[in-house]
């Protein structure tokens, strides 16, 4: 979905532990550089090669991907998506995510994910595939550490916000020109209407919900949150009420 020049709201479904599930990823680019934040599930590489060109811009151009956090859910189509560039592409994700995406740390959610209900009661062949994964979980080396308060001077410039909560390091980012916030999951949306960190999948609620006082502090049109789409309705005031 396009959100402005220079932006999209990739649109991926994919099928997770028996069903179907959609993730929005986020395009930005201009004449220097295409910036992707988050990769996906791992064996979708393919899939973001396609939505990329669809978007009309050539995926060799992809030159960033910006991490905002450890989760398989975000990473994991990243050592793909660098192995089968034709061009350097540089990692940038926060100093406190950096160990885990480099798999120099294990996964923090790993462990409470392989013994979950829900792992439980997959069919055998879906939960041997879970545990291959998270026994060998994606990385990749992070070439950029960024912080709080940083700009990206690319693409019109996006601000990184440091939004610990869901993970320990995890960021939003503001995009300036077009007022665009992009959630990673500090914000989730269902059936239309932007909703708080879900608490099921939080490391630390309590510091995710200060995270979210903190984003109310900017001016923000359109919000893409990664597990929900593109919210555009009175975003503001929904972000004041979920703060209070």
């Amino acid at each position: 979905m396009k959100i402005a020049n220079g932006v999209e709201a990739l649109e991926l479904t994919v099928n997770l532990m028996g069903r179907q599930t959609t993730i929005y990823p986020t395009l930005f680019w201009d004449e220097k550089s295409v910036i992707l934040v988050d990769a996906g599930f791992p064996g979708l590489e393919q899939q973001i090669r396609a939505v990329i060109e669809k978007a009309g811009v050539p995926y060799a151009r992809l030159n960033k991907v910006i991490i905002t956090h450890q989760d398989i859910d975000h990473i994991g189509s990243l050592p793909e998506i660098l192995v089968k560039s034709q061009q350097k592409i540089e990692v940038l994700a926060h100093k406190a995510e950096k160990p885990y995406i480099q798999g120099d740390k294990p996964l923090i959610k790993a462990e409470t994910a392989k013994n979950s209900k829900t792992f439980e009661t997959l069919p055998e062949e879906q939960r041997k595939r879970l545990q291959a994964v998270f026994a060998n979980p994606p990385k990749a080396n992070v070439d950029r550490t960024i912080d709080d308060g940083e700009e990206i001077a690319d693409c019109g410039g996006i601000i990184v916000i440091f939004t610990p909560g869901h993970t320990p390091g995890h960021i939003c980012l503001y995009h300036k020109s077009s007022k665009t916030l992009v959630t990673g999951d500090a914000l989730t949306a269902n059936d239309g209407e932007l909703t708080g960190p879900n608490p099921s999948a939080t490391y630390d609620l309590d510091e995710a919900r200060k995270s979210v006082k903190k984003l109310a502090q900017y001016d923000i049109q359109t919000v893409i949150c990664y597990h929900g789409g593109v919210i555009k309705e009175d975003v503001q005031n929904r972000i004041r009420q979920i703060a209070l």
